[in-house]
């Protein structure tokens, strides 16, 4: 069976939800998000075409609590610049789920699609669908009383698009023949099947720091303590503890949330860039590869998180630090697919 066509059809879709998660991370910074007030499945395909539609559109964005509360006396123009990004998140994430539902009935009806990756590509079908009701779940949050999203509800929309960009691009590599080739070519030795323990931890320590520097992006937690490695002068800031109980500081007190993810950060440079010198040391060709990538990612990584605190988090510079969570995923997705694969 010729996999080649499927195996580019599902990377194919895995880039445009990498793209996804970007135009999402613009969305957020522009605090954009709330400028479309209703979820409208076939209407919203086209922004406003006159007048009339954008000044409709605009009579319901002044009721939100974003305009009357934060953005009172915003001109048509302003709005019409939020509404594009938001509109555009919605149309791509649309065309994601056209993108992958067509062909896979085609692939599907054509006997094309390996037995064992017909459970999982419906699967993932159904979580392109969830997604959707999360953005929508998310957006929701921002309309009713504060001018501003649930950042746990954020966070589980990027997690559950993070964990789609992962099966798609996991479902492609295990069916893709040259990687197939190269593992007959160069069987995984002793030391490579080892990784797999080191690699699940990776994939945890990683997964909560982003969840975490989501909580940090929704609570708009990352304008303040613009400063590295120090929070105030002080490896702990004072507002540590400040919440009762103690222990919900770490998922709503801005201060404490930064610190958190600041921890995690460090704690994910050194599980995987330890797991990427490991690879590295296997000699084993295609873990190799992945470990020189996890190694100098994660070390850039950092920086890009460093370079967004001190920008005080710079559009560009923190796009480019959520890109570089996005490639960790796929590195380490990479990896473990490698390892799990039998020849």
């Amino acid at each position: 069976m010729n996999t080649r066509p499927v195996v580019a059809w599902l990377f194919l879709c895995a880039l445009m939800v990498m793209a996804m998660v970007m135009i999402g991370a613009i969305t957020r910074l522009t605090e954009s998000g709330l400028s479309m007030v209703e979820w409208r499945a076939m209407i919203d395909l086209l922004p406003p075409l006159n007048a009339r539609g954008w000044n409709e559109a605009f009579e319901k964005y002044k009721a939100t609590p974003e305009y009357l509360l934060k953005n009172k006396g915003m001109e048509l123009a302003a709005f019409q610049q939020i509404y594009f990004w938001e509109w555009l998140h919605r149309l791509f994430g649309r065309l994601i789920g056209a993108v992958y539902a067509l062909p896979l009935a085609y692939f599907w009806l054509r006997g094309q699609l390996p037995q064992r990756l017909k459970t999982p590509l419906l699967l993932l079908l159904l979580l392109g669908g969830v997604q959707g009701f999360f953005g929508w779940y998310m957006v929701k949050s921002g309309l009713v009383n504060e001018p501003r999203v649930s950042h746990y509800r954020l966070a589980l929309h990027l997690m559950t698009a993070l964990l789609l960009f992962a099966g798609l691009l996991s479902q492609g590599l295990r069916i893709l023949p040259r990687l197939h080739m190269k593992l007959k070519q160069y069987p995984l030795n002793v030391a490579a099947r080892q990784l797999q323990p080191h690699a699940w931890i990776a994939v945890i320590v990683a997964g909560l720091t982003i969840i975490w520097g989501a909580f940090v992006a929704g609570l708009d937690a990352g304008l303040i303590y613009n400063e590295f490695p120090t929070m105030g002068g002080k490896w702990i800031p004072s507002e540590f503890l400040f919440q009762e109980p103690w222990w919900m500081n770490f998922f709503s007190n801005h201060a404490t949330v930064q610190w958190t993810h600041r921890v995690l950060a460090m704690v994910s440079f050194v599980t995987v860039f330890s797991l990427g010198l490991r690879a590295i040391w296997t000699r084993q060709h295609t873990v190799r590869k992945f470990g020189h990538a996890l190694a100098g990612m994660i070390f850039l990584q950092v920086v890009l998180g460093v370079g967004t605190l001190l920008t005080h988090v710079h559009l560009h510079v923190a796009v480019t630090h959520q890109l570089g969570a996005v490639l960790i995923v796929a590195f380490l997705t990479g990896l473990l697919t490698v390892l799990r694969l039998k020849p």
